[in-house]
């Protein structure tokens, strides 16, 4: 006698599935639109990393998230030159140690203003890489085997296991400097899948979730971070908009979100940057602002932006404020309410509506979420850049800072009035 075995479906706790239907831009497909698996006899196809798609999370038969729609993100697939995507390709693909998500950033990948014109990949500068990894100690012990010309002479000795508690602290990154490879210059960091998550989601720390506010391109793929992803770009657009006027430019909104994970770094404050970075990155990367993040703009209620027009108009009325204020990202809403029901004698009300109107019609609001930001930004910023001496060795911490001031010096100079 046959009987029917009933499988329970597997829920994914790390994202819920109303994040999923809260985006505006894109809906997962039903059982029927999901295509069907391939062949079992069909060989393995070496897939062009060019247009990278989402790598199905799946652990041993469950599936743990739904397969995006192939449209789904298609945002933050950023075109780089053939040359380039060859290049940062064949350096990923260098690594022994797995990696599930990877992206190339920065002044290496799309170019700044107010930096000099490279005449070969050596002269350019450092690539900058971010790896995610499922399980770090697993990945630094291979990668030890591999290239222990990364590591210092200390984490060698120490092992993958301290290395580890070293990227856990704080932000949860680790780097590696100054590591030549495939004829340039490198820096990468490794943190993990989770933690990357975490921060997209809830603006941890920002640390990561800021760095993935600005062009970027993706080498490798994981359905999970470009869902997370999603929202983080769309959280990043709704705080921008809470503190915009009702007219603006596509350039002050590029410029308030790029300046997102600058508000309360140390290096901003310091002889250590570029000072004009944040309008440097928007004026040579606009082309890219705006495939990032102009349809998910026009997705959002009482924003209006003609897809071949600069200017933008917003509703600021205080209930179209509170649709944003109330949605933003866990760890600064909760700092935003802080704030407000430390100030208030009534910090509670009965009726919920009626408190976001109230917190989102306030004037004092821009400025409440600049502070917020910059709280959050700090620590973490502070932290790692302490952390820079233990991973890459005073030495090359000296090299690195070095460079820093020389970017801040070009800065100073080209705001010198002639």
């Amino acid at each position: 006698m046959l009987s029917t075995v009933v499988r329970r479906p597997h829920t994914y706790h790390s994202i819920p599935a109303v994040l999923v239907r809260s985006l505006n831009t894109e809906t997962l497909p039903s059982a029927h639109d999901l295509p069907p698996p391939p062949p079992p006899a069909r060989p393995p196809q070496k897939r062009s990393l060019l247009h990278p798609q989402p790598r199905p999370a799946v652990s041993g038969q469950h599936q743990l998230l739904p397969n995006l729609p192939p449209s789904f993100g298609r945002n933050q697939l950023l075109p780089v030159s053939n040359s380039t995507r060859a290049l940062l390709e064949s350096i990923v693909e260098q690594f022994d140690a797995p990696i599930r998500y990877a992206f190339a950033y920065g002044s290496g990948v799309f170019e700044q203003d107010g930096y000099p014109v490279k005449e070969s990949a050596v002269d350019g500068p450092m690539l900058d890489f971010m790896f995610a990894v499922t399980h770090p100690a697993h990945f630094h012990s291979i990668n030890m085997q591999q290239h222990p010309s990364h590591y210092t002479l200390h984490a060698r000795v120490l092992g993958s296991d301290y290395v580890t508690k070293v990227q856990n602290i704080g932000p949860g990154v680790w780097f590696n400097a100054y590591i030549p490879m495939a004829g340039v210059t490198i820096k990468y960091g490794v943190t993990t899948v989770d933690n990357l998550c975490s921060d997209l989601l809830n603006w941890r720390s920002l640390y990561l979730a800021g760095r993935m506010h600005k062009p970027l391109r993706i080498i490798k793929d994981d359905a999970r971070v470009r869902l997370t992803q999603q929202v983080n770009l769309t959280s990043a657009v709704r705080a921008a908009l809470l503190t915009l006027p009702a007219d603006f430019s596509e350039t002050q909104l590029f410029e308030r979100i790029a300046g997102i994970s600058y508000l309360g770094d140390p290096r901003m404050m310091l002889p250590a940057e570029n000072r004009g970075k944040v309008a440097n990155i928007v004026r040579s990367q606009a082309p890219q602002f705006k495939e990032l993040y102009h349809r998910l703009v026009i997705g959002l209620p009482g924003v209006h932006w003609p897809a071949h027009s600069a200017a933008i108009q917003q509703d600021t009325t205080p209930h179209a404020r509170a649709a944003h204020l109330k949605k933003l990202p866990s760890n600064l809403l909760a700092g935003v309410r802080n704030r407000y029901d430390r100030s208030s004698a009534t910090p509670y009300e009965a009726d919920e509506s009626a408190y976001w109107i109230r917190l989102a019609g306030d004037d004092k609001l821009p400025a409440t979420l600049g502070g917020e930001l910059s709280r959050i930004v700090r620590y973490p910023a502070t932290v790692q850049s302490l952390k820079g001496i233990v991973s890459a060795g005073v030495g090359k911490s000296a090299r690195y800072g070095a460079a820093k001031i020389g970017k801040w010096w070009s800065g100073s100079s080209s705001e010198t009035p002639q």
